[in-house]
């Protein structure tokens, strides 16, 4: 839930600055600015800790780094994506169908205990699912399409 932060703080310094700048506060430039952040810090995550993502990929998938610097650089895109109204909308609907697919890495991930940081077993496992990654996967799906979908 630490990764929300950045979305959240994103939105609200967003806020803060368009009721500044424009007398009124701009929702829906936070709202994908703040998404637009928090995908773009997640799609560099994959080149610095290239290891701990390769392990999340289930075994039966071939070339796991291609996978995860292929789905760093699509996280990158989908974040200037969402900063350009006339794509916006596809970018979000790419991204909530991303954020689907991906989450078979993240069940498979908790269900070995995997650190992504440290690249070993250490992690927190299904509890992690459970109480945080599921609650974070729900908030990242409607955020995208309310912001990038419901009010584009």
């Amino acid at each position: 839930m630490k990764l929300l932060s950045i979305l959240f703080g994103t939105f609200l310094l967003a806020l803060v600055a368009t009721f500044a700048i424009q007398g009124k506060p701009d929702f829906l430039f936070s709202g994908n600015l703040g998404m637009a952040v928090f995908i773009i810090f997640t799609g560099f995550s994959h080149f610095k800790f290239q290891k701990g993502m390769a392990m999340m990929i289930p075994e039966w998938v071939p070339g796991k780094m291609f996978w995860v610097y292929f789905t760093g650089v699509i996280e990158i895109a989908a974040g200037i994506g969402l900063m350009i109204p006339s794509i916006r909308e596809l970018t979000a609907i790419l991204l909530i169908i991303f954020y689907v697919l991906v989450f078979i890495a993240n069940i498979n991930s908790s269900k070995k205990k995997i650190n992504i940081f440290k690249a070993d077993y250490t992690g927190p496992g299904m509890n992690y699912l459970y109480k945080e990654r599921i609650p974070m996967q729900i908030i990242l799906i409607v955020w995208t399409w309310y912001f990038g979908i419901y009010l584009n």
